[in-house]
């Protein structure tokens, strides 16, 4: 093996990655050393790429990017104590926890308040190898592709939020059509909802909901009013559940006020910055307003793995792959709101 790798890392404190020589890392006693074969651009690699206040605050420098991948093991540590082996395909949980938190104790590894996150606070996968912990380890499935073992962590996230509340034969409204909000409304419908509703302003990431979640009612908001489209669906009431993914305050306010009495909002999408909102309203209408963050270690992976199983199909999300090298045209693409997933290739 080499002794170096292709890795994309960012090297100052300004906008944008390059694309660096870095040594290949090291598996520690209980970590894996995985051959990276596809990674998927995030919205936190955007926000990273921008550098924003918030990459400001969390992100050190330099620093190699990128959390959502899939692979292959190529070394295991001395004290690995999994069936895991070399060769095996494999994705990882980018939430590295300390396993000796309160949080960890009690079986909420996903609440552990110490959390690092691979590409953000250690080095990421967007690089031709990357260092996991053997419990972060996701095996793929056969019939699982790189490709989409590549989007499994975003995946994740709009599984866990769906978890929050009750579909089934339930009027689900999604604020936010980015790639995790398409998968929200698509688990939403497997899991049988009587109405899917997606909001959005972007007519692009709109038309490809449809393919993402066959069946769901799209929405742009600067068109169409959302209670039109609801006596059209013949909701008399409202939605019993709404899944905000966008952070935006304007969405938010369209959750609360679309709501049934008594109905429940999953919130994963982060404002930019705080919000005013009328919290007389929300009380008054009993509402359960549920944050969501990461995903849950591990119920979540086993779920969405078989809802993958079941026949729910991602491939229509991935709509630019590319080779590593030409990782500025993705981001570029990405950022412009033209596409879905972005998968780079590093064989």
């Amino acid at each position: 093996m080499a002794e170096t790798m292709k890795a994309l890392a960012k090297m100052k404190p300004a906008e944008g990655l390059d694309l660096i020589e870095a040594p290949i890392p090291v598996a520690g006693p209980e970590d894996v050393l995985i051959k990276v074969h596809r990674t998927a651009v995030c919205g936190t690699d955007i926000h990273i790429w921008n550098w924003d206040e918030w990459s400001q605050k969390n992100v050190p420098v330099p620093m190699i990017t990128g959390h959502e991948f899939a692979g292959e093991i190529v070394a295991i540590g001395k004290d690995v104590d999994r069936r895991l082996k070399v060769g095996q395909r494999v994705s990882a949980e980018g939430h590295v926890i300390d396993l000796n938190s309160e949080a960890a104790r009690a079986g909420h590894f996903h609440l552990d308040p110490d959390t690092r996150g691979i590409g953000v606070n250690r080095q990421g996968c967007f690089a031709e190898y990357v260092v996991a912990p053997a419990f972060n380890v996701i095996e793929l499935p056969d019939d699982v592709s790189y490709e989409i073992g590549s989007i499994l962590d975003p995946f994740g996230n709009a599984v866990h939020t769906a978890q929050q509340f009750d579909l089934l034969g339930e009027d689900v409204l999604v604020t936010g059509a980015g790639p995790i909000g398409m998968m929200a409304a698509a688990v939403a419908r497997h899991a049988g909802a009587r109405t899917v509703v997606l909001t959005d302003i972007n007519d692009f990431r709109l038309e490809l909901a449809q393919k993402v979640a066959p069946g769901i009612r799209a929405v742009n908001t600067t068109r169409e009013d959302l209670h039109d489209v609801m006596h059209e669906l013949g909701l008399k009431v409202g939605f019993d559940v709404a899944l905000e993914m966008s952070g935006s305050p304007i969405a938010f306010q369209q959750c609360v006020d679309t709501l049934i009495m008594g109905g429940g909002m999953a919130m994963l999408g982060i404002p930019s910055k705080s919000m005013e909102t009328d919290w007389g309203k929300i009380i008054l209408k009993a509402l359960t307003i549920k944050g969501v963050y990461g995903r849950e270690m591990f119920t979540t992976w086993r779920k969405m793995l078989g809802l993958l199983k079941a026949g729910l199909d991602l491939n229509p999300l991935i709509t630019h792959q590319m080779g590593f090298e030409n990782y500025r045209e993705g981001f570029e693409e990405m950022k412009a709101g033209r596409t879905g997933k972005v998968v780079l290739n590093w064989d």
